[in-house]
């Protein structure tokens, strides 16, 4: 029977409005449980994976609390000039797909405040690194890095309002070496697994710029011993509750990282965490828990009021709002 009753248009509205809102929100997390879809379809999608974290650092001999974020999102990049490609249809054999994560940092350290990033780029089809940049903003000054990765060298920059810390040069990139913001993305497993369940790897290391900054240390190659453990860990976190694959990273020299990794599709990180010796003395630990993940075309959210999607990451903003 056809209902003629002069509700049934406005119900009719009302069921279409609500599937085109439905359509029309991003979700957290596209992909079921147990599906690892083909890479582009997931990645070349328009737009970015947002995850914010509660973040912990040793700063200054104390503990220090405050947020994170970690965006994911796929660009066209330039070989020649290692930029993103504004046009990728020109020189396109000179433009090929990367990933690139954007990892920033803030947090209180009494009076004033730490801001720092790290943005890594890798081959979207092997995830190599082809360059990694860091900076660190606070009421002393800045401090920049820049790494342009090769298959046999790094090439470095570093420019810092302390003396004698600025420098330039190359260091060896040995066989299989490792740069430590690469865990970030090969620990996902977003070609498939890194490790298998119990297998260890052990590669050349290279310790990452918020570890080296901190410690002011210099750059440099060491050991590290990969682990996935065997079986998969559940994890309470302020965005929910979880069942990761957990990756254990055991440095030469006594740092230790421990790595919570959602075990369905995107591979989120859930949870991380390195502690090193006399830790609180130098900065040796950071830890994160995620608080909130969507994704977005973040870029088209910069208007007044695109503040509230923080509140979906679990984030507030720079005036200590979330939007509302």
């Amino acid at each position: 029977m056809i209902d003629r009753s002069p509700s049934a248009p406005r119900a009719l509205l009302v069921a279409l409005a609500l599937i085109a809102l439905v359509l029309a929100t991003p979700a957290s997390s596209a992909v079921a449980p147990g599906v690892n879809p083909e890479f582009g379809s997931h990645w070349h999608d328009g737009r970015a994976e947002l995850d914010g974290y509660r973040l912990a650092v040793q700063r200054y001999g104390e503990p220090r609390t405050g947020q994170a974020v970690m965006v994911f999102v796929t660009e066209p990049f330039r070989a020649s000039t290692r930029v993103k490609a504004d046009d990728p249809s020109r020189g396109s054999t000179d433009v090929f797909d990367a990933l690139k994560l954007n990892f920033v940092r803030d947090f209180q350290t009494g009076i004033y405040d730490y801001n720092t990033m790290v943005s890594l780029f890798v081959r979207s089809d092997t995830f190599e690194p082809v360059k990694l940049t860091f900076s660190s903003a606070e009421w002393c000054g800045h401090v920049y890095e820049e790494l342009l990765v090769d298959s046999n060298q790094l090439q470095q920059r570093v420019f810092s309002y302390f003396e004698g810390e600025s420098t330039s040069g190359t260091l060896p990139r040995p066989a299989g070496g490792m740069i430590e913001e690469e865990l970030l993305v090969r620990l996902r497993g977003l070609r498939g697994d890194y490790l298998r369940p119990g297998e260890k790897r052990l590669v050349p290391f290279f310790i990452g710029s918020f570890y080296r900054r901190m410690a002011h240390l210099p750059a440099t190659w060491t050991r590290a011993e990969i682990e996935r453990l065997t079986s998969p860990v559940r994890v309470e976190v302020p965005a929910g509750s979880f069942a990761t694959t957990v990756y254990v990273v055991h440095v030469a020299g006594g740092r230790h990282g421990r790595f919570h990794i959602e075990t369905a599709y995107p591979h989120r990180i859930v949870k991380w965490a390195w502690s090193a010796p006399g830790g609180p003395a130098i900065g040796g630990t950071d830890a994160g828990e995620l608080t909130g993940t969507q994704r977005l075309a973040y870029w088209q959210l910069n208007h007044n009021g695109g503040e509230r999607w923080l509140r979906q990451l679990g984030l507030t903003s720079a005036t200590g709002t979330s939007g509302r």
